[in-house]
């Protein structure tokens, strides 16, 4: 296993943890903003006003992106999977 190599599946997990944690953070930080300017123009500033909606929207999110999150993580790992002998061997 050579360096490029290492690079290469690096680079590989971590694009892969960023495309899938991507929807249910821009959802949160989009809930966020929304309620915080909420809070601003009311002064309402209790706490769980922000963190429900925003539990509430990741939660959503996750579960109508789920299948394809699934499905990104098991391409994933049959590709890592597939490929150990190429690692192994070098070639």
């Amino acid at each position: 296993m050579n360096a490029e190599l290492v690079s290469d599946l690096s680079r590989e997990a971590m694009l892969t943890a960023v495309i899938i944690g991507a929807p249910i953070l821009l959802v949160g930080a989009a809930v966020g903003l929304v309620i915080g300017l909420f809070q601003a123009m009311t002064q309402i500033q209790d706490q769980t006003v922000s963190f429900v909606p925003k539990i509430v929207a990741m939660l959503a999110v996750i579960g109508l992106c789920l299948p394809w999150l699934i499905q990104r993580m098991l391409e994933y790992s049959h590709d890592l999977i597939a490929n150990i002998p190429r690692m192994i061997t070098g070639g």
